[in-house]
């Protein structure tokens, strides 16, 4: 299990690294996800280093929203002046994300049918 922390800590440094050098236009977490994912892809990382860990943080991440949570409460103040506009801006995007989910699902589902049939 030590290995597999290593591991997930070394691509979220790896990840911080190189959004520092892009002055963190993508976050480091997310860019050391994705380089996670390409080296779980190109079996440079075997799964099952990292699955214990992978299911340790997934099975506890009510415990990484905490932060946010209280970042929320701490800033009533402002969600109460602009409460429209986050709903407008929370409503918008949802309806974004779920429509670009739809399509690229559709997309892929007749990706994968096309080829099949040939």
């Amino acid at each position: 299990m030590l290995g597999g922390i290593f591991i997930i800590m070394a691509f979220y440094l790896l990840g911080e690294c190189c959004a520092w050098l892009i002055n963190d236009f993508v976050p480091g977490s997310v860019l050391g996800m994705m380089f996670l994912f390409l080296a779980l892809s190109m079996r440079w990382v075997r799964p099952e280093r990292v699955r214990p860990v992978a299911r340790f943080l997934c099975d506890n991440m009510a415990f990484f929203f905490l932060p946010a949570g209280v970042g929320i409460i701490t800033s009533m103040d402002v969600l109460s002046r602009y409460w429209d506009i986050v709903l407008v801006v929370g409503t918008v995007t949802t309806l974004l994300v779920l429509i670009v989910v739809a399509v690229l699902q559709q997309w892929q589902e007749d990706h994968r049918a096309h080829g099949k049939t040939n």
